[in-house]
């Protein structure tokens, strides 16, 4: 994609699909932007509530606007030297806080609890066999669908080269991974902690069901006040660095992908940008009117990301790699996947799944599906994409089909492929 000089992750969908059927791709992507900038701001008000005891809506409204201003003066530069700056921040910070949870008395040694049970169960935990499979549908959910992101390649498509871009998204999984290590080990000593020793009591924060707050907690209650303030500025410093990006990423598919190409094609680059800047404003307000949505946002965010998985990434890969698939099969794989995704129901939505795939058990009154559906519906977009395409090509080159049925201008927009009657039937609709 840097190779061709795109401006978007958009653009290789468009111009292989079109630009009517890029605008309906371009709503998966959007909603889980605005969902996650939602719902990273709502992870910084319950912790500043948790820490400082302030309200979070506070917290909440102060980053959204100062993430909007910022990201509205400087645009993507903006974003990429502050991110340096907050990515630095966040690792030095995160790893202050590590010793001084494992050093606290209240904490056992995590080697030991990691495989004896103490205060609860071993805390590097265990999977069913029963689970297996949907373990694994998860892990291909979370590895290949965060492909499909404007955040991930509004990085890319800005690197000096491709060999550049190349490197850094090799970098960056490495750093994913090392940067994983610190949540790793505050979750072990939040296993391996007598909270009754801790202002915090009895019962123990996953007893309580706020095993999603347990960061927020370790800093409070296992670490000095100090070092609880550079945890706190950590959070924000993460929450700042996504949020600028995924706001960023949003406007900038907008502006360029649906204004420009569709709306308003004579648009000069000063008119996309100041419309690029006022979707940041909208955009970002609506993301933090979401954000007071608390746990509800995530698991919004989680759905459009499973759609994104589901419907983008099938879409994304065809446009790259089959150039010959074309508007047809891409509209019946991405509408079929989209029913196959609301057939397999959602448990944090209370949606039941109207498809009960294999494996599909029903655990205190709530059906839970066991077959990997995300990965089976993501498969089948992909298989309909590619065949749907075949045939609607076999069937217009073959003339099966006449061609005033080619609705979309796939197959009769290059005259070479056409007979005479045919060119003399399409110079009549035309002239019709």
């Amino acid at each position: 994609m840097r190779s061709k000089n795109y401006v978007t992750m958009m653009d290789p969908l468009q111009e292989t699909f079109g630009d009517k059927m890029g605008s309906i791709l371009f709503i998966p992507p959007l909603l889980g932007d605005i969902f996650w900038f939602a719902s990273i701001l709502a992870s910084l008000g319950a912790t500043v509530r948790v820490i400082l005891d302030v309200k979070g809506f506070l917290s909440i409204i102060i980053s959204a606007c100062t993430v909007i201003l910022y990201t509205l003066l400087g645009g993507l530069y903006s974003v990429a030297y502050t991110d340096v700056i907050q990515l630095l921040f966040m690792i030095v910070s995160l790893w202050i806080c590590v010793p001084f949870a494992l050093l606290n008395s209240a904490s056992e040694n995590i080697a030991y609890t990691a495989v004896h049970e103490l205060y609860q169960g071993p805390w590097i935990g265990n999977i069913q066999p029963k689970y297996i499979a949907r373990w694994l549908d998860d892990l291909a959910f979370l590895s290949l669908g965060g492909i499909a992101w404007q955040t991930y390649f509004q990085r890319v498509l800005a690197a000096s080269s491709s060999k550049q871009a190349m490197v850094t998204s090799y970098l960056s999984g490495v750093l994913c991974a090392i940067m994983g290590i610190p949540s790793i080990l505050i979750g072990a000593v939040a296993a391996s902690t007598d909270w009754n020793q801790t202002s915090y009591g009895l019962p123990t924060p996953y007893e309580r069901d706020e095993a999603n707050m347990i960061l927020p907690l370790v800093l409070q209650y296992l670490c000095p006040t100090y070092v609880s303030v550079a945890g706190l500025g950590a959070i924000a410093a993460a929450v700042m660095s996504s949020a600028d990006s995924s706001l960023l990423s949003a406007s900038s598919m907008f502006a360029y992908n649906i204004y420009k190409k569709m709306l308003r094609k004579t648009a000069s680059e000063r008119e996309v940008l100041w419309v690029m800047r006022l979707s940041m404003i909208v955009l970002g307000s609506v993301g933090m009117g979401l954000a007071f949505l608390s746990n509800s946002v995530y698991d919004l965010w989680f759905l459009s990301g499973e759609l994104v998985y589901a419907l983008l990434f099938p879409q994304l890969c065809c446009a790259l790699f089959i150039p010959s698939t074309n508007v047809y099969g891409s509209a019946t794989g991405f509408f079929l996947g989209f029913i196959l995704r609301l057939l397999g129901g959602e448990n944090s939505l209370k949606i039941p799944p109207a498809l009960h795939y294999p494996g599909c058990i029903l655990i205190d009154d709530t059906y839970v599906q066991l077959f990997p559906f995300k990965t089976f519906t993501m498969l089948v977009s992909l298989i309909t994409i590619i065949v749907t395409s075949y045939l609607a090509q076999v069937l217009f080159m073959k003339k099966i089909l006449p061609v005033h049925w080619d609705v979309c201008n796939v197959f009769r927009k290059d005259p070479s492929r056409l007979s005479q009657h045919e060119l003399e039937e399409e110079v009549g609709l035309k002239t019709t």
